[in-house]
């Protein structure tokens, strides 16, 4: 088991939007779940709650992607 980093998950939350647990997976992979749910129109344009990457640039990456279909679906 890879020993969990409060550092560096909390450098994750800081260059992230605030409101995603984020947590490192055994297999040394990047997980995070959103706190709140999408809103039904976030979901149906795509964004999902719970993602991964293989290190915390994409992670951040894939979370700023999950906020901006959010953020458009929000559009009248």
């Amino acid at each position: 088991m890879i020993a969990y980093r409060p550092r560096m998950a909390h450098r994750v939350r800081e260059t992230t939007h605030s409101g995603w647990r984020v947590w490192r997976s055994d297999a040394g992979r990047w997980w995070a779940t959103r706190e709140r749910p999408f809103s039904i129109a976030a979901e149906e344009a795509g964004a999902y709650r719970t993602v991964d990457g293989d290190d915390l640039g994409e992670l951040c990456r894939v979370i700023a992607e999950q906020e901006s279909l959010a953020d458009l679906a929000a559009l009248p």
